[in-house]
C-alpha cells in the first residue's frame, strides 16, 4: 500500500500544550484542525516515525478521520505519496565550452537528475541539421554553451536554430568583469543570441563601440577569470533556468502552477564577477522585418515618367 509522507521542505512542528501546526516549504505557520486525530498519530502516519530500537515503523491504523487529514495535506501539496522525482530527470543536457564553466555546470546539471553530454560545435550544428525524431518527446534535449570571454562573431549563428527543433538553447558569457547569461530559447520566438546582440547595441549611446569590441578590434584580454566561487554561482544560476524550463514543459501549454515573475526565456542576467552580485534585464525577441526595397536608379525614374507621358 502507498503511503503519503511529508512533501520536500515540509514539517509538523509539535508546540507543547498546544496544538500541532504545520510548517510549509516556504516557512508558512498553519494551524491543523486535528478533529479527533491525536497529533501524535498525525506525525506517525506522515513523518513515518522508526521505532525505538531500530524496529519497524509502527503503522497507525488509517482511521476516516486520519484519511481525511492525509487527503488535506495532499490536496495541499504538503504530503506526496509518490517520491518527487529530480527536476531534470528524463533530460539530456549537451554542455560545451570553457572548463572553468563546463565543469560546475555538469556537476550541477547532473546532480539535478540531467544526463549530461560533452559535445562539440560540429555535433551542435548537427543537431539542427538532424532529421527530426518523432520518438523523442519534445523539451527533453538542451545544449548549454560557456564562455570565459566574449562571443566570436557568428559563434552562436549556428546554435540559434536549435529552438527551431524544439531543444533548449542557453548560454553564457564574460565581457570583463562582467558575465551574462542570456534567456534560455526552446521553441520558435524566444530569445536567441542575435536577438540579445541587436537589444544590447539598440540600448547603448556606444553601439559602434560595443560592435567593435565584439568584434574582437580590442586590446588582449585581462580577466577577472571566474574563481571557483562565482564559477558556481553562473552554474546554479544556468541550472535553475534548466529546471525552469523543464517545469513550463512538464506543466504543459498553460504553464498552471508555475511560479510566477520573469521568466527565464524572457531575462538576461549580468553577474559581476568581482562582488557576486547579479542584476536581471527583461529582453523580447526582435521580429523579423521585411528588407528595404532596392534604390531605383534616377535614370529608371526619368524613363518612366517619360513613358507614362506619351500618348
Amino acid at each position: 500500500m502507498t503511503r503519503s509522507r511529508l512533501a520536500p521542505g515540509t514539517g509538523i512542528v509539535t508546540v507543547p500544550g498546544a496544538a500541532p501546526v504545520l510548517r510549509t516549504s516556504g516557512g508558512e505557520f498553519l494551524r491543523i484542525d486535528t478533529g479527533g486525530v491525536t497529533g501524535e498519530a498525525l506525525v506517525r502516519r506522515l513523518a513515518g516515525e522508526d521505532a525505538s530500537g531500530g524496529e519497524a515503523p509502527h503503522e497507525e491504523p488509517l482511521t476516516a478521520e486520519l484519511a481525511r487529514l492525509v487527503e488535506a495535506f495532499e490536496a495541499g501539496g504538503h504530503a506526496v505519496s509518490v517520491p518527487p522525482r529530480a527536476p531534470l530527470a528524463g533530460r539530456t543536457v549537451h554542455v560545451l565550452g570553457d572548463p572553468v564553466l563546463t565543469g560546475p555546470v555538469a556537476r550541477c546539471a547532473g546532480a539535478e537528475g540531467a544526463e549530461v553530454r560533452p559535445i562539440t560545435p560540429d555535433q551542435v550544428a548537427e543537431l539542427t541539421r538532424a532529421a527530426p525524431d518523432h520518438g523523442r518527446p519534445e523539451g527533453r534535449v538542451a545544449v548549454v554553451w560557456c564562455l570565459d570571454s566574449p562571443v566570436p562573431e557568428g559563434l552562436w549563428d549556428t546554435a540559434d536554430r536549435l529552438p527551431g527543433r524544439r531543444m533548449a538553447w542557453l548560454r553564457c558569457h564574460r565581457e570583463g568583469s562582467h558575465s551574462w547569461i542570456e534567456p534560455l530559447a526552446a521553441a520558435p520566438g524566444d530569445v536567441t543570441s542575435r536577438h540579445v546582440r541587436l537589444r544590447r547595441l539598440a540600448a547603448t549611446p556606444a553601439h559602434r563601440e560595443l560592435a567593435a569590441y565584439w568584434a574582437g578590434h580590442r586590446t588582449p584580454d585581462t580577466g577577472p577569470h571566474p574563481t571557483e566561487a562565482s564559477a558556481a554561482l553562473i552554474a546554479a544560476l544556468l541550472t535553475a533556468d534548466l529546471i525552469a524550463w523543464a517545469e513550463a514543459e512538464a506543466a504543459g501549454p498553460d504553464g498552471a502552477g508555475l511560479p510566477t515573475g520573469l521568466p527565464a526565456r524572457r531575462r538576461l542576467r549580468r553577474i559581476d564577477l568581482r562582488d557576486l552580485t547579479f542584476t536581471e534585464h527583461p529582453v523580447l525577441p526582435v521580429p523579423d522585418v521585411a528588407p528595404l526595397p532596392a534604390p531605383t536608379p534616377v535614370g529608371a525614374h526619368a524613363g518612366a515618367s517619360a513613358a507614362e507621358a506619351r500618348p
